[in-house]
């Protein structure tokens, strides 16, 4: 796997995790204090996300950061 590929399947992930929960794009980027264009790059796979951001997304989507780099 590629690093383009892995960042594309983290940024589904979340964008699926998102969505599972119920909560836009713009509610999530809000909740972690980030630009929307910001959360649109990393749910696209624009953007190698630090461990950290990752870990804060989950706490916002209230998932393990288990959830977030799943990747079955």
């Amino acid at each position: 796997m590629t690093e383009e590929e892995l960042l594309k399947k983290i940024g589904q992930r979340i964008k699926d995790l998102r969505k599972e929960k119920g909560v836009s794009q713009i509610e999530l980027a809000v909740e972690l204090n980030y630009e929307k264009s910001n959360m649109s790059r990393l749910e696209s796979g624009r953007v190698n996300p630090r461990i950290f951001t990752l870990y804060k997304v989950a706490q916002a989507l209230q998932v393990d950061l288990e959830e977030i780099i799943r990747l079955d």
